[in-house]
């Protein structure tokens, strides 16, 4: 096979894809490179064929290597591992556009494995590895309705970025990756700053230029060297007595897909279904006619809910589409955890937990993009009785991506680490759920933030909109209805799953799967209002329930923090770092000293860290007259005792200074090591420290 490479041109740097020089056994295989990021993506798909699935059988597999950005994996294993949360993110965002435009009539399973072989450090190497990962299935001999194009724009000073740098990325408004075709978008996913809706859509209309021009650079490699396509494997045969079993099947189901809450739902379609394979078991026996069957009997469910939709405007719970289920929230839910939250929307129910930790508690990442902590975290368990199922009980690649989602929608909205000194972690339990549990998460995470004290710049709330569309002549959208806060059956039979989260006065997180071509401009424009009455709705609740942050928990460590003079961090550290451990041994409490003199105290109580408050202030602080000291008595004379008031540094306690009254000896006083309250006299020119302790006793007890 020929090298065969296309160009494109973006900024100073050309985007080249090639194919026929590295893969050549795999059924598919670019490489792209733009500046000094470079991504080998692949192909490959079974060569038995599965008759008869309702699924396409495809999986994504992005990984990065360590020395694509000349690195060394850390640990004891010296070797990439099990993907990071970063590879599984990417791994989404290639497949969630691409995995609708499979037949699931090809019948064999897919393996898509883009892997990023260089990094620069300023180019994001994800969307090249969505193009790549495009042009390897284009070029492949796998039927495949491409291809697919991603672009991320920024808001960044009043303008829209093309596909920005990591430093660009950190500074802007606004940072959204658009997937689609050339006939429209397919995928948005995203956070912002509050974001204005204006705002949103201009970026979705600055991606779509780019998008266009990647399908066509793909369609240019495609004509030089695409493979014939192998066939697909439709089934040979129909359901027998297909239109007796629709007519026998839809009144049943009108009254079964309408009942009120989703196990009755699910109980009464069970039934119906239970009936009608007794009443045609003879027919069933047959594997084929029951996978039709099956089919059927979806696509029967499938034409009522959306049917009931567009000519009645009445969904599968009896609401009007702009309708929102009746919402409760409850904080302080668990009597230890530092805050906690319950956040229920019809049948969606998620516990939020809010845990408070110290700097070091930090999440640490280590990857090709450099070092980095995070002190905001954000994790989201699914477990199998959510649903009422049973099953194992693990993180998936769709905890990740929906705790990632709740994660960015609430990050804008919570302090830094200089305006609140804690690691916040949050932990989404979903206790029941039907549609839209990660915005649940979001809603849920904010109030259980508030409840444990996390001084939030604003509330957030998110909610899950749907579409429903039908086509009327030459016009797609002749008919459409915009949802809601979505049910799991209408994110299944809908057309499109967009989810927005945000404050009052903008948008901060934004998601969205679309399962048709292109929506139009007006579509998005109503969907955003719609959204953000919904919102506001949601918000609105809320802020009855807790509307700004309560104290701290008692159980949560307690961070104070402190600034010195950069000269005097060596004193508070000491030769070899004696003096800090001495402090954190003496108060238990954990000291972490930065370059610029900011020093943080962590206590498990409030008392521990103010007594290693007042103990570091008298290390760095020179001694003034008039104070009174907690002294630490060291040796004992005959004409009084030396006192240390401050580590390294001691005075002089008089004997006539012990009492109003004669002391015959310091010892009928005083004794070594005893603590004792001083009261600092005076600094003598030779910079010697007179103490009183009989001063110091008197301004006590007034």
């Amino acid at each position: 096979m020929a090298v065969e490479r296309v160009t494109y041109k973006i900024g100073n740097d050309e985007l080249v894809l090639e194919a026929g020089r590295v893969g050549k056994q795999a059924n598919g295989c670019v490489f792209a490179q733009f500046a000094g990021a470079a991504i080998v993506a692949t192909v490959c798909c079974s060569s038995e064929v599965k008759e008869g699935l309702d699924f396409v059988p495809v999986t994504v597999e992005y990984n990065e290597k360590y020395y694509a950005a000349g690195k060394i994996p850390g640990g004891f294993i010296k070797r990439e591992g099990r993907p990071k949360d970063k590879e599984i993110l990417v791994s989404r965002l290639i497949d969630r556009p691409m995995r609708p435009l499979f037949e699931v009539s090809f019948g064999r399973e897919i393996q898509i494995v883009p892997t990023c072989v260089s990094s620069d450090g300023v180019n994001p190497p994800d969307i090249i590895a969505v193009i790549a990962a495009s042009a390897a299935v284009s070029i492949s001999d796998i039927p495949f309705h491409g291809p697919v194009a991603a672009c991320r724009v920024a808001y960044l000073n009043g303008e829209y970025v093309i596909n920005p740098t990591f430093r660009q990325i950190e500074a802007a408004d606004l940072e959204i990756v658009v997937a689609g075709t050339k006939d429209g978008f397919t995928m948005v996913e995203g956070g912002a700053n509050e974001a204005s809706e204006e705002v949103m859509l201009g970026a979705l209309a600055k991606a779509e230029g780019f998008i266009k021009a990647m399908c066509e650079l793909q369609e240019q490699l495609v004509a030089k060297c695409g493979k014939e396509k192998l066939p697909l494997s439709p089934l040979a045969v129909e359901l027998a007595n297909r239109d007796a079993i629709v007519a026998e099947a839809t009144p049943l189901l009108e009254k079964a897909c309408f009942q009120d809450g989703k196990m009755n739902r699910g109980s009464a379609i069970s039934a119906v279904k239970k009936q009608l394979l007794a009443a045609h078991a003879e027919q069933f026996e047959d594997d084929v006619q029951r996978k039709l069957f099956d089919q059927c009997f979806d696509d029967i469910q499938y034409d009522l809910l959306r049917r009931s939709i567009l000519d009645k405007g009445v969904r599968i719970d009896g609401r009007r589409c702009d309708e929102i289920r009746p919402i409760t929230c409850e904080v302080n839910v668990l009597p230890r955890p530092h805050g906690s939250a319950l956040f229920t929307r019809g049948e969606t129910q998620s516990l939020a937990v809010t845990t408070l930790g110290t700097a070091m508690d930090a999440q640490v990442f280590d990857d090709i993009d450099g070092e980095r902590s995070e002190h905001f975290i954000l994790h989201y368990n699914f477990p199998p009785y959510s649903v009422g199922e049973t099953g194992r009980l693990s993180t998936g690649r769709r905890e990740i991506g929906h705790g990632n989602l709740a994660r960015r929608s609430l990050a804008p909205m919570v302090p830094s680490i200089e305006e609140f000194p804690y690691t916040v972690r949050v932990v989404s339990e979903i206790l029941e759920s039907n549609g839209s549990s990660s915005q649940a998460s979001t809603c849920g995470g904010c109030l259980s933030l508030l409840a444990a004290g996390v001084p939030m710049k604003k509330m957030v709330a998110g909610i899950a909109m749907g579409l429903i569309t039908e086509a009327e002549g030459d016009n797609p959208y002749g008919r459409y209805q915009i949802l809601s806060d979505i049910l799991g059956e209408e994110d299944h039979l809908g057309d499109m799953d967009f989810k927005v989260a945000g404050t009052k006065d903008g948008i901060t997180g934004f998601q969205m799967d679309i399962k048709i071509a292109g929506v139009t401009t007006e579509i998005m424009q109503k969907a955003l209002a719609q959204a953000k009455e919904g919102r506001l709705h949601i918000l609105s609740i809320m802020e009855k329930c807790i509307s700004k942050p309560q104290p701290i928990s008692p159980f949560a460590p307690k961070i104070l923090t402190m600034k010195i003079d950069t000269d005097k961090i060596g004193a508070l550290i000491g030769p070899g770092g004696k003096t800090i451990k001495a402090l954190c041994a003496q108060y238990g409490v954990k000291i972490d000293t930065a370059d610029d003199g900011t020093v943080t105290v962590y206590g498990h109580t409030g008392k521990n860290a103010e007594e290693a408050k007042v103990a570091i202030h008298g290390i760095v602080d020179d001694p003034e007259v008039g104070t009174i000291y907690n002294g630490t008595v060291k040796r004992i004379m005959e004409f009084g005792a030396f006192v240390e008031i401050l580590p390294g540094k001691e005075g002089l306690c008089h004997i006539s200074k012990l009492s109003r009254e004669r002391v015959s000896k310091v010892t009928d006083v005083l004794k070594e090591g005893q603590q004792i309250p001083v009261k600092l006299l005076e600094v003598d020119k030779m910079g010697r420290l007179n103490l009183s302790y009989i001063d110091a006793l008197e301004a006590q007890q007034k």
